[in-house]
C-alpha cells in the first residue's frame, strides 16, 4: 500500500454535524482497502474564489495508505458527493513519510507538528 494525502473541502452548512459527511468518506476509504493514519480537522475557512456559490468551506486533511486500484474509485466517488465542494488525493512525498516514521521510531514529536500546536 502506498501512502496518501487526501485533502477535502466540505459544504460549511455541515459545520454544525459533520459527523455524518466524515464517517462517509471514512466508509469509502476503508471499502476500497484503506487505512486513514492521520485526520487533521482544520476548520471553517474563506474560499479564494467561491465554488458552487459557496463563499467557505470546511477544511478536513487525512493521510491515508491505499492499494494501486483505490485511487481512482475513491475519486471518481468523493466527485459526485454532494457534502464535498472540492477535495484533493494526492501521493505522499516519500522524504516526508520517512522523516515522519523515523520522528515516531524516536519518540520525538515532529517539527511541523510542534509548529502547528504552538500557533
Amino acid at each position: 500500500m502506498k501512502a496518501y494525502e487526501l485533502s477535502i473541502l466540505f459544504h460549511p452548512d455541515l459545520e454544525m454535524n459533520l459527523d455524518p459527511a466524515l464517517d462517509k468518506v471514512k466508509k469509502l476509504i476503508k471499502a476500497n482497502g484503506g487505512k486513514i493514519t492521520k485526520e487533521e480537522p482544520d476548520g471553517k475557512k474563506r474560499l479564494a474564489y467561491p465554488i458552487n456559490g459557496n463563499e467557505y468551506a470546511i477544511y478536513y486533511f487525512m493521510d491515508v495508505e491505499l492499494p494501486a486500484e483505490a485511487p481512482a474509485k475513491i475519486s471518481s466517488t468523493l466527485g459526485i458527493t454532494d457534502e464535498v465542494i472540492r477535495y484533493l488525493l494526492v501521493k505522499a512525498d516519500p522524504r516526508r513519510v520517512k522523516y515522519l516514521e523515523n520522528k515516531a521510531a524516536e519518540g520525538e514529536e515532529p517539527e511541523e507538528e510542534k509548529e502547528s500546536k504552538e500557533e
